[in-house]
């Protein structure tokens, strides 16, 4: 869990993660935001439509652990179109995160259902990025990056950007290799972050992991993660429990066989992602 990778502008990110989504704000966020650091993790992410980021923060500043040793995220969600907005936002997350700084702030979605014919996603994008950039230089957001961007909204993206994106935080999980937009994201030096690194759900009833597990003596959620750490990635694991969370995070005693990460990377019957520009949000 000490094992980093270091990002295009020279900071480091842990290479395991504990996503809050979907965790409430309040004592589930808490306490499971609680659970990961007792087990050693240091490396949290939340965002604002999660609606947890208080809770998330209340978390971080009762552990006792020095906030230097925590990386931190959060993101920018649909419902900022402009420069200000953005900018207003990016304050109102840190004061519920009780932070003064963020490790790493994303967009959280390229083309906002809100924002797709007026003023459309480049101009949108172009204006939110402004605001992440200023965070940036003002120390507030150490790295700056995006989340769910594909090829054509990095493309746009960087006809204006001053500040790269260090960071593309995707849905990666065994049988879903997104090969084009992880070849887009690291053609210009971005990490890939695992989002939903476990699917949604599905790959604990797979026979083919099932066995896979087994044959490791790791759980089914353990070699998913490891297949993220074995690409490279940054997996986001979530859970509620304990027991789970403290599971989840030993995945660094052992690797997977070339084979088998090419038979999780062949995967049937794992869900897919959302097109970002034909999502309703």
């Amino acid at each position: 869990m000490t094992e980093v990778y270091t990002l295009a502008n020279g900071h480091t990110i842990p290479k395991l993660g504990f996503g809050t989504w979907e965790l409430k704000d309040g004592d589930e966020a808490y306490n499971a935001v609680r659970y990961a650091l007792d087990a050693g993790l240091r490396h949290i992410d939340t965002a604002q439509a999660y609606k947890n980021e208080a809770s998330v923060g209340k978390a971080i500043a009762e552990s006792g652990i020095e906030r230097e040793e925590i990386f931190l995220t959060t993101k920018i969600w649909n419902d900022k179109g402009t420069y200000e907005d953005a900018l207003q936002s990016i304050e109102d997350s840190l004061n519920r995160l009780q932070t003064d700084y963020v490790d790493l702030l994303l967009i959280h979605w390229p083309n906002p259902a809100k924002f797709r014919e007026n003023p459309g996603f480049e101009e949108r994008n172009a204006a939110v990025w402004r605001a992440m950039e200023e965070t940036y230089h003002k120390g507030q957001a150490r790295s700056i990056g995006i989340s769910n961007f594909r090829k054509n909204h990095i493309d746009a993206l960087l006809k204006t950007a001053t500040v790269m994106p260090v960071v593309n935080q995707i849905k990666l999980t065994p049988g879903l290799t997104q090969d084009d937009i992880v070849a887009a994201s690291r053609a210009h030096d971005m990490i890939l972050e695992a989002y939903s690194p476990l699917g949604s759900g599905e790959i604990f009833k797979n026979p083919v992991v099932i066995d896979m597990a087994e044959k490791y003596g790791k759980t089914v959620a353990q070699v998913a993660l490891r297949w993220s750490i074995e690409h490279g990635f940054v997996p986001l694991g979530r859970s509620r429990s304990r027991e789970h969370i403290e599971s989840n995070a030993q995945i660094f005693d052992f690797s997977l066989a070339a084979e088998d990460i090419e038979t999780l990377d062949q995967l049937e019957g794992m869900s897919r992602d959302h097109n970002p520009d034909e999502a309703n949000f």
